[in-house]
């Protein structure tokens, strides 16, 4: 093994076109800016890896590969992927047990697990915590910018609940114990892959994955990359513990990667610097709470800031839903625990904003403040508004207003109204849940929803422009109608049907209001209402449910299908989730074989469409 993978990498492609690559190798500028940040750990190259996936769009994205590189993995490519990514630790366990760790396959420099606050862990101060089955691979500089990248499934660290609930150390692999094996799963990675180049290409942040290398059993290496990996738990780990030094160093670090990259502007040194900081971090979660609430994405967060990036963006997919209704009284079970709901995020949201206002604070007055002190921040009362300007542009967008009537709509006082009106209207019927009581599924327990108004906001503006009138308050409800709702649900008693009339009022005043202030007739401004309403809400939307079921089936088809042929189906898929119109184009000339497997695909969609 070690002699064939650690031959010079050649490639059919021009000389040095992987050079990049070269880069990632352990060495990463956080271990140099904060030296308590992490553990770390030797690796060697783990035997019997493939290449299941490799995304080559982000590889473009990142400057890892030219633009014109083929969707195609050369064998040279494949080889590289295996050395870069296909790691295993040498553990505290291995080294208890005789493993060498300068032996001669043994990579040359170290990989960090990093520490950072986990709720799973029964010490509350980072102690323990961190990176339980993950390392960082390093980081490659572009001109692209700078992206960190780092691998799931790579062995189990000291920092996995398993070993601060037991006090052991586990060896990889090991299923006795919850959180103790430290490797991943194909299925979660490919499914991983899938939703978030999705997401991606709708414009939400998030980590994307670069590669999945896959093994025998059934294990993978997922690896993923970003512009910046570090999470709120990273910060609040030395907030808790009281440690300014460390605390303001990885804040500077973090600053300074985003200037480098481009994120955020030049800023003097000093108070500006941490204020903007804090400005940008409520700012983004404002926004992504609003966003989640609206596209109907489950992300567990809670005061660990775990679950999500600095920005705000989306991290670790394994507990991460996008729902097809608005499921708010589901809740994750993790082992002897449940999660937040989706309605509860914002809270979260908030907490995670003043848990930042404290350690700002603690960094420019050199004193710690008592966190419910500042619950009435001036900080927090921005994120209030700012969340509630953000759902009043996402209901909007769902109707199917383009982004310079939203602007025009949001900047008329008589707008800002109705569209306020019209929300309370709508948040109303997403909510309405059934009389059946709250069950157990699958992964955790929650209560069926009754309504679907994505169905709603696609079929409304067609019908308004074919009968010039509201439509019917029996047809509004069938129109609507989940797959969960029962009659009894559906019952027209006389405040449901108040409540029908004033929706479609509120959304009709707002259709006028908007052709008033373009200057346009009623039924120019609903046709194009519906022309781009068809696809914001389109029937056959992806789900937590369906991107599992549609990554089992292309983990079979990749068996038998040339690269080429399964990356364009990974593609042409990911392009049909794509709900902004003025991205999204439909791919013409395909192979007819591939787009009959799309098709297919797209049905599996549409039967998971309500669902988790």
């Amino acid at each position: 093994m070690g002699n064939k993978l650690n031959r010079p990498i050649t490639s059919g492609q021009p000389p040095g076109v992987y050079r990049l690559f070269d880069q990632i190798d352990g060495r990463h500028p956080l271990r140099n800016a904060v030296a308590d940040s992490y553990v770390d750990y030797r690796a060697r190259v783990r035997q019997g890896g493939e290449v299941f996936f490799f995304n080559f769009n982000l590889a473009r994205d990142m400057g890892l590969i030219p633009q014109e590189h083929p969707d195609r993995l050369t064998a040279e490519l494949r080889r590289l992927l295996i050395r870069r990514f296909g790691l295993q630790i040498i553990n505290e366990y291995d080294l208890a047990h005789g493993v060498n760790p300068e032996a001669s396959d043994v990579l040359p420099h170290p990989y960090m697990a990093t520490r950072y606050l986990q709720l799973q862990h029964p010490d509350k101060k980072g102690a323990t915590s961190g990176d339980g089955r993950s390392i960082w691979n390093g980081c490659v500089n572009t001109r692209k910018g700078t992206w960190d990248i780092s691998s799931c499934g790579t062995g189990v660290t000291c920092l996995s609940p398993a070993t601060a609930n037991e006090g052991r150390y586990f060896k990889t692999g090991d299923k006795q114990a919850s959180y103790g094996s430290g490797r991943s799963d194909m299925l979660d990675g490919v499914a991983a892959a899938l939703m978030s180049e999705i997401l991606h290409g709708n414009d939400i942040p998030t980590e994307r994955t670069l590669a999945v290398i896959s093994y025998r059993d059934g294990s993978s290496v997922n690896v993923r990359a970003y512009r910046n990996l570090l999470r709120p738990a990273h910060f609040f780990r030395y907030m808790k513990q009281g440690n300014l030094p460390e605390l303001k160093r990885l804040v500077d670090y973090y600053i300074e990667r985003q200037i480098k990259n481009g994120d955020w502007p030049e800023h003097t040194t000093g108070r500006s610097r941490y204020q903007y900081f804090l400005e940008r971090i409520t700012e983004d979660f404002a926004v992504m709470a609003a966003r989640f609430e609206a596209e109907y994405i489950f992300c567990w967060m809670d005061w660990d800031g775990d679950n999500i990036l600095t920005d705000g963006g989306i991290i670790d997919y394994g507990s991460l839903r996008q729902f097809g209704l608005f499921h708010h009284e589901y809740r994750y079970e993790d082992v002897d625990r449940y999660s937040t709901t989706i309605a509860e995020q914002r809270g979260k949201a908030r907490y995670i904003v003043q848990t930042f206002v404290q350690i700002i604070d603690f960094i420019e007055s050199g004193h710690r403040k008592n966190l419910s002190s500042l619950r009435n921040h001036a900080v927090l009362r921005r994120f209030d508004r700012i969340i509630e300007d953000s759902k009043d542009r996402f209901v909007l967008a769902k109707i199917g207003f383009n982004e310079t009537m939203i602007r025009r709509l949001l900047n008329d006082r008589q707008g800002q109204g109705l569209v306020r009106a019209f929300r309370r209207d709508f948040h109303h019927f997403e909510r309405v849940t059934s009389y059946r009581s709250p069950h157990k599924v699958e992964d955790g327990i929650t209560r069926d929803v009754v309504f679907c108004l994505r169905d709603m906001l696609r079929e409304l503006p067609g019908y308004l422009l074919k009968h010039g009138m509201p439509m019917p308050a029996q047809r509004f409800v069938d129109v609507m109608a989940s797959a969960y709702a029962s009659r009894r649900d559906l019952r027209l008693y006389p405040a449901r049907k108040i409540r029908i009339r004033r929706f479609q009022q509120h959304y009709q005043l707002l259709v006028m209001r908007g052709a008033e202030i373009a200057g346009r007739t009623v039924g120019d401004m609903l046709a194009e209402i519906r022309q781009r309403s068809v696809l914001i809400n389109r029937y056959d939307r992806i789900t937590g449910d369906a991107v599992l079921h549609v990554s089992t089936n292309l983990i079979r088809q990749r068996k038998k299908m040339k690269d080429d042929g399964w990356y364009q189906i990974f593609r042409d898929f990911i392009d049909q989730q794509i709900l902004n119109p003025d991205y999204f184009a439909s791919r013409a000339g395909a192979v007819p074989s591939l787009l009959d497997h799309l098709r297919k695909l797209q049905r599996i969609v549409g039967s998971y469409r309500a669902g988790l």
